[in-house]
């Protein structure tokens, strides 16, 4: 599985994603995965220029930022993390909370489903918080996007997969560790009644793609996510084996939502080849 995977890394993957691969499973060097993050940093201390396949164009956007914070955590990396808190500063609301995607006037560079506005949206606004909270990270930024997140985390009646996802991840690194335990219980709660998990009839959410579902290791990544405690084991591992078997013949994963332009088709299957890989290393599916 893995040689397999690493000749698809060589022959596919962007520069980044072959660093990283190198990092997580070939003992490579951090401070490659580092330089190659940065090469998609801007001056206002955000990230853009594609890092997240969806968004294409030079600007700086939450979810590059996100993306670039993940990776830079991931080798133990915080030095760019208070820069881009002040970033995210100037993009703020008052109630703490960032949009999703920014108003840059360059429509036709992302994808239909990057739609500005400026409201609040906790989805993003709960990756950032979770990602910074796992670095350590002490800002004023951070203080207002927590306090943003639990108060939308405590109201939530009603969801979709991603935003679940995403609080599923605030609520894994979140310091107050009692009220997380007490919120991912009324989360996994919402996930099940609200039929936001596929648990094997690939029936997608309304409004997503054919075979766009989120399955339980996508709220649950690790053994130690305190989404684990929403499946049953048999569940668990049901899962993992479709998982391991969506393996394709030339070594890599696939995606299931659109590819709206060519290119991300190359871009996302690298990227959706590691977490995959790391999701099966995590529960010993593999060494």
């Amino acid at each position: 599985m893995i040689e397999a995977a690493r000749s698809f890394m060589w022959l596919n993957a962007r520069v980044l994603e072959q660093r990283r691969f190198r990092y997580l499973f070939d003992g490579g060097p951090g401070d490659a995965v580092v330089t190659a993050v940065l090469a998609y940093r801007n001056d206002d201390g955000g990230f853009g220029h594609a890092l997240e396949p969806d968004g294409r164009g030079p600007d700086s956007q939450p979810l590059h930022t996100y993306t670039a914070l993940s990776l830079l955590e991931e080798v133990g990396d915080t030095e760019y993390a208070r820069s881009a808190c002040d970033f995210l500063t100037t993009i703020t609301n008052a109630d703490g909370g960032v949009p999703n995607c920014l108003d840059t006037g360059h429509d036709g560079l992302r994808a239909p489903w990057w739609q500005p506005s400026g409201d609040s949206d906790l989805l993003v606004t709960g990756l950032l918080a979770s990602v910074l909270h796992e670095m350590g990270v002490e800002h004023t930024w951070l203080d207002g996007a927590t306090a943003f997140c639990r108060r939308r985390i405590t109201d939530l009646t009603k969801t979709h997969p991603y935003e679940a996802n995403a609080c599923a991840r605030f609520l894994d690194h979140v310091p107050d560790r009692p009220w997380a335990e007490r919120a991912a219980e009324r989360l996994g709660t919402l996930v099940r009644e609200q039929g936001l998990v596929d648990l094997g009839d690939g029936q997608a959410h309304e409004g997503y793609a054919a075979g766009e579902t989120h399955k339980p290791h996508h709220y649950a990544p690790t053994p130690d996510s305190l989404a684990r405690k929403w499946f049953g084991d048999d569940e668990i591992d049901a899962d993992l084996d479709a998982l391991a078997s969506g393996q394709r013949d030339d070594g890599g994963w696939t995606f299931p939502w659109p590819a709206w332009t060519p290119v991300t088709t190359f871009e996302w299957r690298p990227v959706v080849t590691i977490e995959a890989l790391l999701t099966l290393r995590a529960y010993d599916r593999i060494s």
